[in-house]
């Protein structure tokens, strides 16, 4: 067993305890607490388990299975916290997800493999599609706040109505993104997983029944455990001294991508560059071509005014990471260096957070 593997079991016992905090009324910070240790192993074994699966079912079913799961636990905290009317931190954490994949596991990434490897390459042609698709993503982002802060007197009304339609235009070109990558260019993503698998020693056929239970009894106890995280975010943040816009930015994604970022650092440093930037990249990409129109949606089904509107200092931090990013990876070469510099803007950025003033609505 991996230590990566036997400290996920232990976080299990967080399962349990969380609940317990819970009842007995430990006070929210320890429910807080226990209840973001508690998702890190779940939302790990939701992975292994989309992944079981997809060997069964076919690599076009099984990839649209890891496209439509790769977020899931992001998702479902983040559903849980629109729900209880927390929009600001919704939108704090869709931000900063796509901040997170771009700077720290790919910083990561390609700081550990960095080390134990002088140069790393990777396919510079997915790298450039990936960044066009980001770039979509920015100036989808972007529009509605710019429509906000140049219009006077605009109502709440058309930004959701505007946020609606880029958010159907996002879904729809996520959908083709799965196609180009699955489907009439699926070579160009191939190659470094067909080198991890031709690594790894051949194994009988998943139970996909067994799996298929894991994934649902993780789904359910995610669903739980954010529901815990999100009831207790308000005063436990309050509690130490955070705002709810540095949680949405930096914690919570944190705890939502911990597996990916486990995943895309472990590949690195066998020299697997090509699938730990396809993690880093194709997560941030999931973030904001399907979750965050995914929530415009559900917001709008709930009653809930989410939209597209952002606070201008996070669209500044996406649209810098998003530059970082491309500019780093656009040669399809890597090394310590260029991972340094992206955990250097990732730190930046959290300091900035941390210090932003309280804003009405945010913190």
């Amino acid at each position: 067993m991996s230590g990566k593997n036997a400290l996920f079991l232990v976080f299990l016992l967080f399962i349990p305890v969380s609940l317990v905090a819970h009842f007995l009324e430990w006070g929210d910070l320890v429910v807080f607490i226990t209840a973001g240790l508690a998702i890190l192993p779940l939302a790990a074994w939701m992975g292994t388990a989309t992944e079981e699966i997809a060997v069964v079912v076919g690599p076009t079913l099984g990839g649209l299975l890891n496209a439509t799961f790769g977020n899931a636990t992001e998702l479902i905290i983040a559903l849980i916290a629109l729900n209880a009317g927390l929009v600001n931190v919704v939108k704090a954490s869709i931000t900063g997800s796509i901040i997170s994949n771009l700077l720290l596991v790919m910083g990561f990434s390609m700081l550990l493999g960095g080390l134990r490897y002088k140069e790393q390459t990777f396919q510079s042609i997915v790298a450039r599609v990936n960044a066009s698709s980001m770039n979509l993503a920015v100036i989808a982002m972007l529009l509605p706040t710019a429509m906000n802060y140049t219009s006077i007197g605009i109502n709440e009304k058309t930004l959701q109505d505007l946020s609606l339609a880029v958010a159907v235009v996002l879904i729809l070109v996520y959908a083709l993104t799965l196609l180009f990558s699955m489907k009439t260019h699926a070579y160009l993503y191939d190659l470094g997983i067909a080198e991890i698998e031709a690594e790894e020693p051949p194994h009988t056929k998943p139970n996909i029944w067994l799996w298929g239970g894991v994934l649902l009894a993780c789904t359910l106890l995610v669903a739980l455990e954010s529901e815990l995280l999100v009831d207790t975010l308000e005063v436990a943040t309050s509690q130490l001294g955070l705002t709810s816009l540095f949680t949405g930015v930096i914690l919570v994604p944190i705890v939502g991508n911990a597996a990916e970022h486990a995943t895309a650092v472990t590949v690195a440093m066998k020299d697997k560059m090509d699938l730990s930037v396809s993690v880093a990249v194709g997560s941030s990409l999931q973030i904001a071509l399907f979750v965050a129109p995914v929530l415009v949606i559900a917001g709008w089904i709930m009653g809930q005014p989410m939209d597209l509107d952002f606070n201008p200092f996070e669209l500044v931090a996406v649209a810098v990471s998003v530059l970082i990013a491309n500019s780093i990876s656009s040669d399809g070469k890597s090394n310590w260096l260029e991972g340094t510099l992206l955990l250097a803007a990732y730190v930046v950025l959290g300091f900035a957070f941390y210090f932003h003033p309280v804003i009405e609505g945010i913190g």
